[in-house]
């Protein structure tokens, strides 16, 4: 009878949740990032990768996301001034870096050429995000202004919705060179497939990437773990991995 009598075996904890909006050139870096987290936290972090600008715009309207990723600080800003996202939740976590990148068996010299590169002969199209709402897409058409060759390049231009894709468009053959996010190039997959030149930074607006949690977010303990374990020295030194260079704290 006293075998019956023991407390009942202790129920696990009920898991957390966190719905992250969360721009293209994060597509690699966040993966790990979510993996590391949900390792050691009670949490299940689902992520949905796109244009900043476009989340911006869907959030606006109170879109089901318990944080954002963008890859530019403005957003995030502005989405708190409007009172949409939880008091004195925004951060800065990374420096986004430009490459000029090409297909391994391209002919252009790009690591010698640079952005020069994009006005040779064999280089048809150039694809970079589309500037209209991918903060990539703009510092793409500021570095090649800054490199006096936008106004020669602009008619090769061909826009990808997001930075990744306009990646994309270079790896199918739909452009024969890009200007990306070098964390995007940096990934395992495309180790030697490429040739690339990293763009100085100075040649294009510094690109603050910052997030927020969304005041709407359903499980904002788990979003403010999940923060913090980015801006931590782990969750830093993945970032920077991936080519991400690193905000002062």
């Amino acid at each position: 009878m006293c075998a019956g009598c023991g407390s009942p075996a202790p129920r696990s904890p009920s898991r957390g949740s966190v719905r992250i909006a969360a721009a293209a050139d994060l597509n690699v870096a966040l993966g790990e990032l979510v993996a590391r987290f949900s390792a050691s936290h009670a949490a299940d972090v689902s992520v949905s990768y796109g244009s900043s600008g476009t989340f911006y715009a869907q959030l606006l309207n109170q879109a089901p996301f318990d944080m954002f990723f963008s890859a530019d600080i403005e957003y995030p800003r502005q989405l708190a001034s409007r009172g949409l996202t939880a008091d004195g939740s925004e951060f800065v976590y990374a420096i986004g870096r430009l490459v000029v990148w090409a297909p391994a068996s391209s002919s252009v010299d790009v690591e010698r050429l640079g952005l020069q590169a994009l006005m040779a002969a064999p280089v048809a199209h150039v694809s970079i995000a589309n500037p209209d709402h991918a903060p990539y897409g703009r510092a793409a058409i500021a570095a090649m202004r800054s490199a006096g060759v936008y106004e020669r390049v602009r008619p090769k231009l061909v826009f990808g919705e997001n930075v990744a894709q306009a990646l994309q468009f270079v790896q199918t053959g739909a452009a024969d060179a890009g200007v990306v996010a070098l964390s995007l190039v940096k990934s395992p997959a495309l180790e030697g497939k490429g040739r690339l030149f990293e763009v100085p930074a100075d040649a294009y607006p510094r690109m603050e990437q910052g997030g927020a949690i969304l005041k709407w977010a359903a499980d904002p303990e788990s979003a403010r773990a999940l923060r913090a374990f980015v801006l931590a020295e782990e969750g830093r030194a993945i970032l920077k991995r991936h080519g991400f260079y690193l905000p002062e704290r």
